[in-house]
């Protein structure tokens, strides 16, 4: 009995671990397509000065762990920053906020509270490019993959490059 309780323990270990590698990976591959956003939007001239600011509503540990890694790099000649805000109540300026799919019951209220800014929205729950946000994660032929609604962007003052539509999985113009 002990020796099956000590196998049974060791597979859910490496169960847990394997996961949360996983987890990590994805969170890797999501970080990479963000930072190359940066390239490829073009925000107002009051938003490319100070610092900029991606904000996560209640990021995991995983992807604020890959998010804060890119801390140590710059948006042309501005410095990275990383918020985690916990509440829609918190969200204040920054340049891309993101919405976890956990979170996405706050995305009604999170387009609410960045109305008017030029704040580029990022979402992963089906659907939500429909919804409001400018750039939504997607699993397409078991590769990660995003939906580009260009108007949500416009709407926000931000300038899509034609190169970002032609990476995109999915294409909005509406």
């Amino acid at each position: 009995m002990k020796k099956i309780f000590i196998v049974f323990s060791f597979l859910t270990l490496l169960s847990v671990s394997a996961f949360g590698q996983f987890e990590q990976t994805v969170a890797k591959i999501k970080v990479a397509f963000i930072y190359n956003f940066t390239r490829l939007i073009e925000w107002p001239p009051d938003y490319k000065q100070g610092e900029f600011v991606i904000g996560v509503l209640n990021g995991s540990p995983a992807l604020l762990t890959e998010l804060n890694s890119l801390a140590q790099k710059k948006i042309g000649n501005q410095q990275i920053t990383i918020k985690n805000f916990k509440s829609v109540d918190e969200v204040n300026k920054c340049n891309i906020l993101f919405i976890p799919e956990a979170s996405n019951n706050m995305l009604a209220e999170a387009l609410k509270k960045i109305h008017g800014t030029s704040t580029l929205l990022i979402t992963e729950s089906e659907g939500d490019v429909k919804k409001g946000s400018a750039i939504n994660f997607i699993v397409k032929d078991n590769k990660q993959a995003f939906e580009l609604n260009k108007a949500n962007a416009e709407k926000n003052h931000l300038t899509v490059s034609s190169s970002l539509k032609t990476l995109a999985a999915t294409y909005f113009e509406q």
